[in-house]
């Protein structure tokens, strides 16, 4: 038996059958994490950083919230889903640096891991593209899944 869900009996992709699974609430969060050099850090407003282009969590947030809707458009054999709910939401750590959140919840026949690090991948990438005119410093790191429920198995990292 293959243990990769996306290759069938004769080694080709494919998507995942979910047809027999019972529809559940399911979740997913994930996080991706932005470095910003000293340059960068000197636009922070509070907790709110602002170029010319304009506020750039805000634009992040909404940006995050646009992908993860489009997921299945982007990853070849991921389902397209209605997600009922998607947060996310950006911090200034102490460090000075942006942390986003992602969480994508649903009632449904398949899990919404990478609707929740799509999410969190393209606000960083948003964050990164508002800021590079002052930096290309700027390092995206640590995108990964944190939790998971609904399914076979819940997951927390």
């Amino acid at each position: 038996m293959n243990d990769l869900t996306h290759i069938d009996q004769q080694n080709n992709p494919t998507m995942v059958d979910v047809s027999a699974k019972k529809i559940t609430k399911r979740t997913a969060t994930a996080t991706s994490t932005v470095i910003f050099p000293e340059e960068v850090k000197s636009y922070f407003q509070g907790n709110e950083l602002v170029t010319k282009k304009g506020p750039v969590y805000h634009t992040a947030i909404i940006a995050g919230v646009m992908a993860a809707k489009k997921t299945h458009e982007l990853i070849p054999f991921c389902h397209p889903i209605a997600i009922e709910n998607c947060k996310i939401n950006i911090i200034t750590n102490q460090q000075g640096n942006a942390e986003i959140t992602c969480t994508v919840s649903l009632h449904h026949k398949t899990g919404v891991e990478m609707e929740a690090l799509t999410g969190a991948s393209i606000a960083a990438l948003t964050i990164y593209d508002m800021c590079k005119a002052l930096s290309h410093d700027i390092e995206i790191t640590a995108t990964k899944l944190i939790k998971k429920t609904g399914g076979k198995s819940d997951i927390n990292l």
